[in-house]
């Protein structure tokens, strides 16, 4: 057997979990969306208070949250995705606006009321981005290391 063929057998191996749910485009689905987290990860052996739980929660939070404001189609739904695979958490956010690609911009004013979301999902997560998907529709995405 050669070195390549073992390399990705090892690797269909890995075990990987994965959540997907679409969620009502409000703030309750917002708020809703985090709690979906914290339990499913708790569910998969990540500790509630733990780093990577708080981290999930807030990211989950602000990405949920934008999509709800910026994202927002009436009548259609946000989908939370997680997928854990060993050493790694990845949180998605689909929504239906994909015209609207969020970006790390500076810092707001000091008064601003928003504008501080995506600098807070950069510091909390191990790397994020931006992916278009089918049209009309963008996933941004956050992974934050676990274990």
């Amino acid at each position: 057997m050669h070195p390549e063929t073992e390399a990705s057998f090892a690797e269909l191996s890995t075990t990987v979990r994965v959540f997907r749910r679409p969620i009502a485009a409000t703030r309750r689905g917002a708020r809703l969306a985090r709690l979906l987290s914290i339990q499913r990860l708790a569910e998969w052996g990540v500790p509630r208070g733990s780093d990577a739980s708080d981290a999930a929660a807030l990211i989950v939070a602000e990405l949920a949250a934008n999509a709800v404001v910026h994202g927002r189609v009436p009548g259609r739904a946000f989908e939370l995705g997680l997928l854990l695979r060993p050493g790694v958490l990845r949180i998605e956010v689909t929504d239906t606006r994909a015209d609207k690609r969020p970006a790390l911009a500076s810092t707001p004013p000091p008064d601003a009321e928003s504008g501080r979301g995506l600098l807070l999902v950069a510091a909390l997560a191990d790397r994020w981005g931006v992916e278009e998907g089918a049209s009309p529709r963008k996933t941004v995405w956050g992974e934050v290391g676990v274990g």
